[in-house]
Formats: C-alpha cells, structure tokens, sequence
C-alpha cells in the first residue's frame, strides 16, 4: 500500500507555511473529522450540515464489499460480466477512476451525444445497467437509462433483472425502482453530496460490479484518515488545502499533469471536485489537465499552480525537489502521490480547507441548476438562441453575447477562434466545450494545447454535458475571466428517448444552447462552431487551427 506523499515548492510552500498554523489553532483538522458543520460560516451552515458524511464513510461501506461481491458472482454465473454505468458527474468520475487504475473494464455513459450512447448498446446479453443518481431526476441519468433498458427490451432481456439503482434512500428513483423489481438496489449515505462519494455506494458499486477490489480501497483511505484528522501543521490535508486556498496574490490555474502516477484519470475527479466546490461567489479554483511538454508547463505563469500527480513508491528514496518530467519549469507547485483511496480522502478533506480559505460553501452548487433550466426552457420551447453568425464550409459560426465577435473579417473559423481569444484576459483563461462523442472524437483534443500556445493562457477542454457537472460551476460563478469555445455537431443518427418528447440529439442541442446563453447572461464571450458534418467537420476546425499557429 503507498504511502501518502506531499511535496510543495515556492508559493504553494509560503501558502502552507503562512496558512497551516492558523487552521491547526482553528483545530480545522479534527473539528472537520467530527462533522463540526460551522468550519465554512454561518452562510453555509444549512448545506454543510447535511453534507459531512464523507469524512468517515467506512461504517456505512464496508457492508457493501460482501454485497457487490455476491452479487458479481451471480451475475457472472448467467454470463453477465459487462458493466455499463449510467450516471453524471460524482456518479461516474470516481468508479472511472478506480476501474481505469485497476485495468478493469468499465463502460461510462456520461453523455447524451447519440453517436456515444448508441455505441454502449452491444453485448447486451453480457451486459448489466448500473443506475446511478442521488434523485434519479437527472434528465442525462434518466434518458441512458430508458434507452439502454429499451434495448434489452428490444433484445428479449427482461430490463429489470438487468438494472442495478445506486441512489438515496427515499428518493423517486428508489421507490420507483424498488415497485419495477429491479436486480438491486443500493442505498448511498445521503450525507453525501455527489462528489464528494467516491467511496460511497456511487464509486464502490459499479467498480467492485466491474471486478475492482473496493475492499482494499477502503483500505488505503482508512489508512490515511487517522492523518489527515490531526491538528498539526505537518497534515498533509491542510498542507495541500493552504495551498490551494491560501496563495497571495491567489493562484486560481491548477496545472494538473500525470507525473508518472498510476492513477489513471486522476486528474479528472480532482477537476469536478475542486472546480465545482470552489467556483462561486467571484472567486474559486480552475483545474486545467495538461500532458507532459504542453504550454502551460513550460510557462511560468504568476497565476498557475502546477500539480503534479506522481508514483510515490517509484519516487521513495529520491529528492523531494526531483522532477519527472523536463518542462515542468514553474517553481510553484504541488507533487503528491499514495494509493487511489488516500487520494480520494486527501484532496476531500483538502478541497474543504481550501473552501474555507477562500471564502465559499464547498457543497452547494448554485450555477450548475442555471443550464438545467435553460436546457429545460429549450426542450419545452425549442426556439433558436439569438446569436450573430456566418457559415463557413461544414461550420456554422455563432457568436453569443458579443456583438462584435464576428466583425472585422472573424467569418471564418480561424478568423473567429482568433477574435476569440483575443478577449482572453491578461489572467483570464480558454475554455473548449465539446458536445460530441469523447470516445471516437477524441481528437478534438488536440486543440487544447494547440490553442494555449496561441493564446498564452491556460486552456481547459471539456466534453459536454460531462463537464456541466464539473467546470460549469466554475466557468458561471467563478471570476469572470473565461472565455468559450463551443463545439456542436448534428446528429448523424439520432436516438429518441423512450417515453418522452424528445430525443437525445434535441436534448444535447438544447444543453449546449442552454449553456451557451446563460454563460452569455453572464457577460462571458461565446463562441459557438456547430458541426453541419461531424468528421469534416472536425477537421475543418483542426486546420483552421493549425493555420492560425503558422
């Protein structure tokens, strides 16, 4: 089992030096491992009240080992050995993590881009449905879950004996589930807001289902919580939470890079957990994942933080100060390492400290619910959002909120990326949000570092509605420094979601445009490239990007 590593350089080091003894007079530390709902003031105090399960969710956890196993190999012995997971956000990130770390096979459905949904409709004779929602009213959640139960309808599999409900208890989901008689259901501590779960029912369920070993997970975070409780300025829980929190002017760019760690898709969950805990009230913290030798490691920006993820037991022995990669050039930052579940607990208890330091309810979301409503306003009464736009080849080109975008020649597509990135401000930021199939379309992927070179600033790439639930809370209720580059595409095929009135091509539509607009409503500069012809599509926007680095 690894050890939990923390290492801090330059500002992230003074933040920690100047921060710690404060929180250790506080008694932050164990007033926090004893659910003390006031640590955030009295503004938060309703929510936080209700949100402190995850600090000790062991007792409630380790019941559910010997339930996943049996049911696994009940499963198995009918041939089902393929897990699809139907869930957003917290629900999915945290069981992504531990299969993809462990090698174990997991199929996320965290999107509403036909062409990615349709894909998760094979092997269904091997397959089982993880549902996974704190309500069950996710509109995502609900439509994966009609559509991949029509299929095994369709298939001549009874649905229901193929349908496992992670939820909470007494929620609509679980009474609804429980009168259809479905496989099983598991009941999560509703203590626990989504992404904070991971080792709740959300992240031990469908990864123990896939074959992950959840028991030694638990394992490596009850290791470490006994640390991360005390008052002493050595905790490497208040340690990394002043730094994040804590640094003067604030370093609010994370600059996340895998630095030889095995934790696959790491970087990921920390994106949502921190983002949407910190990103509101004006202020917060914006995880930006980058790989070895991309821009924003090789720069050394007065704003960014640079955290790198490591392999502590291949770095035991070496100097705290060596580095993995050779463009790290940033003397500010953060290398931690350990097992997946010390992880897990570390940046939890972490992401509370920095919430408290920055002024912010690290539970509530408040602007995540703003593009729902507007998704929602679209579906009931799809109409067009206003938007200044041109055409050019198989794009159409919309501006939102800035009527100038597209003027002085900006029709083009690299004409408009560059007028975009033009209102990046100087401590400002770029975000790409691509509503399309991160499985297969990946490639537009690489626009990310193609674009922060151009632009000189940090650039997050965000695929949509996944990120709605992660960096959406920050792009709306953090400081407004954002820029946004939207990406659309028409459905090739498209998906009707049974028994509602519509389908999952109108529905990414509406979340994209619904997104698009309030960001606008919020001053941001809105940049949208909808794709009449999705493969061409997505190189005509490649080029147009590689022209403009010439």
């Amino acid at each position: 089992m690894s050890s939990l590593s923390l290492t801090l350089t330059g500002a992230a080091r003074e933040a920690a030096e100047a921060q710690a003894p404060g929180l250790v007079d506080h008694e932050f530390a164990s007033r926090l491992a004893a659910q003390d709902y006031t640590l955030w003031g009295p503004a938060a105090e309703e929510e936080s009240a209700k949100r402190l399960g995850w600090v000790a969710p062991f007792e409630a956890a380790r019941p559910l080992v010997g339930l996943v196993g049996q049911l696994r190999q009940e499963l198995a012995a009918e041939g089902v050995d393929r897990v699809v997971l139907a869930g957003m956000g917290g629900s999915s990130l945290a069981p992504e993590v531990i299969c993809a770390s462990a090698g174990v096979d997991l199929v996320v459905l965290d999107s509403t881009d036909p062409k990615q949904v349709r894909s998760a409709l094979t092997a269904l004779e091997r397959t089982v449905l993880v549902v996974a929602s704190k309500s069950g009213s996710t509109v995502e959640t609900d439509s994966q879950r009609r559509i991949v139960q029509h299929a095994f309808d369709q298939a001549g599999i009874d649905p229901f004996s193929r349908t496992v409900v992670v939820t909470d208890p007494g929620s609509p989901m679980n009474e609804q589930a429980r009168e259809q008689g479905v496989r099983a259901v598991f009941e999560a501590d509703p203590t626990v807001g989504g992404r904070y779960s991971a080792l709740t029912a959300f992240g031990l369920v469908p990864a123990g289902l896939a074959g992950s070993d959840i028991a030694s997970l638990l394992d490596e975070a009850e290791s470490a919580a006994d640390l991360l409780a005390e008052d002493d300025a050595d905790n490497p829980g208040l340690q990394l939470g002043a730094a994040l929190g804590g640094t003067l002017p604030l370093r609010d760019k994370l600059v996340i890079t895998n630095a030889g760690s095995p934790l696959v898709g790491l970087g990921a969950w920390i994106e949502q957990l921190v983002a949407e805990s910190t990103g509101k009230a004006g202020t917060g913290l914006l995880p930006v994942i980058v790989a070895d030798g991309e821009p924003e490691l090789t720069r050394d920006a007065e704003d960014a933080l640079v955290v790198q993820l490591i392999d502590a037991d291949a770095e035991e022995g070496a100097s705290v100060d060596a580095d993995s990669t050779d463009t790290v050039v940033s003397p500010h930052g953060v290398r931690t390492g350990g097992s997946l579940g010390a992880q897990f607990l570390l940046w939890e208890v972490a992401t509370a400290v920095a919430g408290a330091l920055l002024g912010v309810n690290p539970f509530d979301q408040p602007d995540v619910e703003s593009a729902k409503v507007a998704a929602r306003g679209l579906l009931d009464s799809p109409a067009p959002a206003e938007a200044e736009s041109s055409t050019d080849g198989v794009v159409e080109i919309r501006a939102f909120g800035e009527a100038s975008m597209l003027s002085a020649g900006a029709s083009t597509v690299a004409g408009a990326v560059e007028t975009l990135m033009q209102r990046v401000p100087d401590h400002g930021y770029l975000a790409i949000m691509a509503y399309l199939d991160r499985v297969s379309e990946s490639r537009l992927e690489e626009l990310r570092p193609q674009l922060s070179a151009l632009c000189g600033r940090p650039v997050t790439f965000g695929w949509g509605p996944r990120f709605l639930h992660s960096t959406g809370q920050f792009h709306k209720g953090g400081p407004a420094v954002g820029a946004f580059l939207q990406i659309t595409a028409s459905a090739d095929e498209d998906l009707e979601v049974p028994d509602r009135p519509f389908s999952l091509g109108q529905l990414i539509a509406a979340q994209a445009s619904g997104d698009a607009q309030v960001l606008a409503d919020h001053g941001r500069p809105v940049l949208q490239l909808h794709l009449r012809e999705r493969e061409s599509g997505i190189s005509q926007v490649l080029d147009a990007v590689s022209t403009l680095a010439q």
